[in-house]
């Protein structure tokens, strides 16, 4: 059998290769972005970038309807947006299996909240499968588009940033060819008038305790017997702390963990003096342990915030220090803030709000990196496409006190992913705000993604190009102007002259990203140390 180091997300991509998988969709987010882009290596596969996550998973439900064997992937905040879709879906069912990838990021390293995605599953009353390492990762993929075709349900495959980057040995399989069903028209299933909503909720609530009884005994959920004074029940990364840190104690290690396997926990719990729950984030198996009447500690030593390790585990439930070693130690990294890179197009933009003195409501993106020291040019960052409508709001709720002082910033994928309908708002309601593109033709701070407005597919194939100045136009909105962002003297006059007039304005800042495109301005500098004085000098 062949064997490879892979990723979580990886193996994710791989795992929805060897189950025959057929289409799958996402918008890009850290850290779930190279699931797609390693699902693109597999020609078999079709694969595309949508222009957010609501619209991936609902091109994902159609193709599943259609019979294929689908995938959607996002990070945690992503499955916010796509909420509408997926907790109707969940009454709708599947065709073909459908796995919806949550990628969570405990301590927020590239993320501005840190919620626990399990909710999700509880919610929308659809069962979460969640990995340990990479090897799960695959297998748990092609058990999820199993377990949605047998129980006709979507599944929830939740990861952390650590399973997703972390990389492990994982034992390979060929491709199952698996043909696409039939499409059948079936108006009680597929449409979800109140009529058939209803009869399908009593059908989700069997669904559930079917699952449960599957748990019971799957092997997804496993049981390391070893001392009984200590018990730890767990899931996904935590599970490998635990391991560590308890090597001694007897752990129930749970893959499904909604709906939970109750009557496996009870059996557990007996046979155990003393139960832990080892879980990062919210106390939510805790919470449901302590609800079927067994004694468990967890949240009460362990911390509610950031991301679990083994020395927080140990120092929670030992109340000692893990044994130092290079990996438990306390050797502290100087910290590397990230920046604007040089020669971005951005700083230009951002240098000139501050010469301004505007209000600045802000994104998510690379110019996110516009509130920051030196610049310190950003007033606000909420969520994508919130800028759009935060300038609108704060402009209505001020009046003539920062009348031509408010604008909004938002980048081209973000644009494409959220801030089309906040435009559309200030038109229709007879705003004068004022907006900023950043269009630097890609989706820049996940790693360079092709997006609506660049030209390219994500195989990097020739597509069609969504014109972001003639979306403006057909909008409503009358003053659409481009600048050249490196032109600080134009970008400057521009935004004084747009920021005096009584209506919607949008500032196109157009100029690719310096990285993708590697735009040389000069010819390169280099420090040259002269022997006679002792002083380095720069010269071009």
């Amino acid at each position: 059998m062949k064997k490879a180091i892979l990723s979580g997300n990886e193996a994710i991509a791989r795992g929805f290769f060897e189950a025959g998988g057929h289409f799958a969709s996402a918008y890009p987010g850290t850290p779930s972005t190279e699931i797609l882009e390693n699902v693109g290596k597999y020609q078999e596969i079709d694969v595309q970038w949508a222009p957010n996550e609501k619209v991936a998973l609902e091109v994902v439900a159609g193709a599943s309807l259609g019979g294929a064997r689908t995938l959607a992937a996002m990070k945690h905040v992503g499955l916010n947006v796509a909420a509408d879709p997926l907790f109707s879906l969940s009454y709708m069912g599947v065709n073909g299996g459908l796995v919806i990838i949550t990628a969570d990021d405990p301590s927020m390293h590239s993320s501005q909240n840190e919620q626990d995605n399990r909710w999700f599953a509880r919610a929308a009353k659809i069962p979460m499968l969640e990995p340990a390492d990479s090897q799960e990762a695959k297998d748990f993929t092609v058990l999820a588009l199993e377990l949605s075709e047998k129980y006709d349900t979507p599944i929830l495959l939740r990861t952390t940033t650590r399973v997703n980057h972390s990389k492990s040995i994982v034992e390979l399989r060929d491709r199952a060819e698996v043909p696409v069903k039939k499409y059948e028209k079936n108006f009680s299933k597929n449409v979800l008038l109140p009529g058939n909503a209803r009869k399908k909720h009593v059908l989700v609530e069997e669904r559930l305790k079917k699952l449960a009884e599957y748990g019971y005994d799957a092997k997804c959920n496993k049981i390391e017997w070893a001392d009984k004074s200590i018990g730890i029940l767990t899931s996904g990364i935590s599970y490998q702390y635990a391991k560590e840190v308890f090597p001694e104690a007897s752990i129930l290690k749970l893959g499904l963990t909604f709906p939970l396997p109750k009557k496996l926990i009870s059996e557990f719990a007996s046979q155990v003096e003393k139960l832990y729950v080892i879980e990062e984030l919210d106390p939510v198996l805790e919470e449901q342990v302590a609800a079927m009447g067994l004694k468990v500690e967890g949240k009460n030593q362990l911390p509610i915030i950031g991301e679990l390790s083994q020395k927080v585990v140990a120092a929670s439930l030992k109340g000692q220090d893990a044994q130092q070693s290079s990996v438990l130690g306390d050797t502290q990294i100087p910290p590397r803030p990230p920046v604007l890179c040089p020669g971005c197009s951005h700083r230009g933009v951002f240098y000139a709000f501050k010469k301004l003195r505007l209000i600045v409501t802000g994104d998510i993106g690379c110019y996110t990196l516009g509130a920051l020291p030196p610049l310190e040019a950003m007033d606000s960052c909420l969520c994508m496409g919130a800028s759009v409508g935060m300038a609108e709001g704060l402009e209505k709720a001020t009046g003539d006190d920062l009348k031509g002082k408010v604008i909004g910033v938002i980048g081209d994928s973000t644009f494409f992913h959220s801030g089309i309908t906040g435009l559309i708002d200030i038109v229709y309601n007879q705003g004068t705000t004022k907006i900023c593109i950043l269009d630097n033709h890609i989706t820049a701070m996940t790693g360079h993604q092709e997006h609506p407005g660049s030209g390219l597919s994500l195989r990097r194939e020739p597509a069609n190009r969504v014109d972001i100045e003639a979306i403006c136009k057909a909008a409503g909105v009358k003053r659409v102007v481009k600048i050249n962002p490196y032109d600080i003297e134009e970008t400057i006059a521009v935004l004084k002259e747009e920021m005096r007039v009584d209506e919607p304005s949008v500032i196109i800042a157009d100029a690719p990203c310096v990285i993708r495109d590697r735009i040389r301005f000069t010819d390169s500098w280099k420090i040259i140390k002269s022997k006679s004085v002792k002083i380095y000098l720069l010269l071009t």
